[in-house]
Formats: structure tokens, sequence, C-alpha cells
């Protein structure tokens, strides 16, 4: 049994080998094909449309060695990529903010310290890579600068492309884009999604909404790193991945998907929790074991489980959410 994960993670203590083994080998013959049916789709010219068909393709996975690529295309990162050559590198020679440089050395052997690409003693050591990107998008991104929570995704982008540069402008798609303003100072748009879930969970699994309510249980307290690392150190690495191939391609909108299919999927365990600690417990506890791991069925699950999530209701849902938390502040 390997004590390391293929991207670079150290499997815990506890780590069920023979669950895992048993749907990794299930899980092996549907990479396979997909894979098949990816390299037919990009027939060796590494481009591809947005449309119905690569949506559907998307949502049952990207094979590994297309993810960087796939990731880039659909983000729209390639083509600021390619519209802004040697930007990336002038960010990296330009002025440095001393305050920004500080806060993100800080954060450097917090990011993964169960992760062996990351390590000062690794070669290469990806902590310098990390680094670059994050003190290049400070830089790039004013408003934004650095926040905690930036380094994990940063982080997981260097090990899926392994280029400095794509990296770079993958973060600037999520945060830019993708994200609405969750990494600025006041995270306005975190505390609004947060709230947004909140209504969501009332529309769809009422009950779950009642208990939180009935115990003065803030959503924040329990999904802020849902939103804040999308997943990351929460989900198994696979099915973070997947949801990401989603994100990329689909918006902010996966993150409710994943949310809702979480709490929905475990309402009856969720509805045990009798007091304060024991929910926010529960909530530890629906983001590990065989549903999340089998990260093929539960991305099925995301798009069949909560019923239709419009843009459009996102939407209203989240002006109602922000003007209500602006008039509160």
């Amino acid at each position: 049994f390997c004590r390391v994960d293929p991207y670079g993670f150290e499997r815990p203590e506890d780590f069920d080998y023979a669950s895992y083994e048993a749907f990794f080998s299930r899980y092996l013959v549907v990479l396979t094909r997909r894979a098949i049916k990816w390299s037919k789709l990009l027939k060796g010219n590494n481009s591809i449309q947005k449309n119905l068909k690569v949506k559907r393709y998307i949502r049952k996975g990207i094979p590994n060695e297309h993810r960087a690529l796939i990731w880039m295309i659909v983000s729209g990162a390639q083509a600021n990529m390619e519209q802004n050559p040697g930007y990336y590198h002038r960010l990296l020679e330009g002025e440095k903010n001393d305050k920004l440089v500080e806060a993100i050395k800080t954060d450097m052997n917090r990011t993964f310290p169960d992760n062996v690409k990351f390590r000062k003693t690794a070669d290469p050591c990806l902590q310098h890579v990390l680094y670059n990107v994050l003190v290049a998008y400070g830089h790039h991104n004013k408003a934004v600068g650095y926040c905690q929570g930036m380094n994990f995704i940063a982080g997981y982008l260097i090990l899926i492309t392994k280029n400095e540069e794509e990296s770079f402008w993958l973060l600037d798609a999520l945060i830019g884009r993708i994200l609405p303003d969750y990494y600025s100072p006041v995270m306005l748009g975190l505390k609004t999604d947060q709230e947004v879930l909140g209504e969501l969970v009332k529309m769809k699994v009422p009950a779950v909404a009642e208990l939180m309510e009935r115990h003065g249980v803030m959503w924040t307290l329990v999904v802020s790193r849902w939103f804040i690392c999308l997943f990351i150190d929460i989900l198994p690495v696979e099915t973070v991945l997947r949801i990401w191939d989603c994100l990329f391609y689909e918006g902010s909108k996966i993150i409710f998907r994943v949310a809702l299919t979480l709490i929905k999927q475990n309402q009856a365990f969720i509805l045990e929790a009798t007091n304060f600690p024991d929910i926010c417990d529960k909530f530890k506890q629906i983001t590990k074991g065989t549903f999340v791991t089998e990260c093929h069925s539960f991305m099925q699950k995301i798009f069949t489980d909560p019923g239709s999530l419009s843009m459009a209701t996102i939407n209203k849902l989240r002006e109602t959410c922000r003007e209500k938390l602006l008039s509160q502040g």
C-alpha cells in the first residue's frame, strides 16, 4: 500500500485502503473509457468549443492528462495568458509590496504540511513556485492582495498544471471571475454565498434549516471552509478535482450543488443532532466516508439530488442576501 497518493498527499493513519482499492479498481475502468473519449474529442489539436457535449464530458470527469489544458481553455485562462505574453514574469520582476510578501512567506510552511511535494526537502520544492504565483497574483489584483485560503487553491492548481504561469492565470480565473468576491478584504461575496446556501437549504432541505435555526448555528460556522477552500482538505482529492472540472466550466453554482447534496444525502444523520456542538460535528462527519470517496457516483448525484438550480435563482438570492448583509454592516 502506498502511504502517499499520486498527488503527493500522505494518507492518514486510519486510511481505509480496502474500500479505496475496491472503489479505485472500478473507477479505473471509468477513467480509461473517458480518456479514450477525450482523446477523440481533442483529436490532438488542443482546442474545444463550449457546447452541450463538452459540458456532458466535463461532468463525467476530465482525465488527468488533459485536465490542465481543459481547465485553461474553458475558464478563459488560456485566452488571457495568450493576450498578455510576458505579463506574469513582469509581475515577478517588478516592485514588491513588503507587507504582502511577508504575509505570503508566513503561510508557506502552513500550506499542505501533509504533502511531500511542498516540503522544504522536496526536489523540486513546490513552495518556491507557490510563493511566485501568490506574489504575482497579489500584485496583479491589488484589491485582493493575498488572503488565507488562496495558498491552498494555488497549491492545488500547481499540482495539476505543473506550470507556474498557468496556475497564475487559473487563479485569476477563479478569483477574478468564477467566485464573486470571496477573497476581498471584507469577503462580501463569501458571506453572501453562505447566506444564499442557507436560503437554498430552507427551500430544499427545510428540516435541516429548521434545526440550524433552533440551535442558533450560523451557516458560516459549518460551511465557510467549503467555500473558501473549494472543498480542499474537506473532500478526497479525486472528488475535489471532479468538482473543479465543473466549477471551471459551469461557475460558482457548482459549490451550491455540492453543498446541497452533502446536506440532503445526510439529512437523517444531521437531524440526529441535539445541540450546537453536535451539529458542528455532524457537518464534519458528512464530508467523510464512501459517499464522497466514490467521486463518479457523487458527481452524478450533485446534478440530480438538489433538483433544478438556475443561475437566475442564485443571482436573485445573492442580491437579497447581499442587501441584507450591507444593511447589517
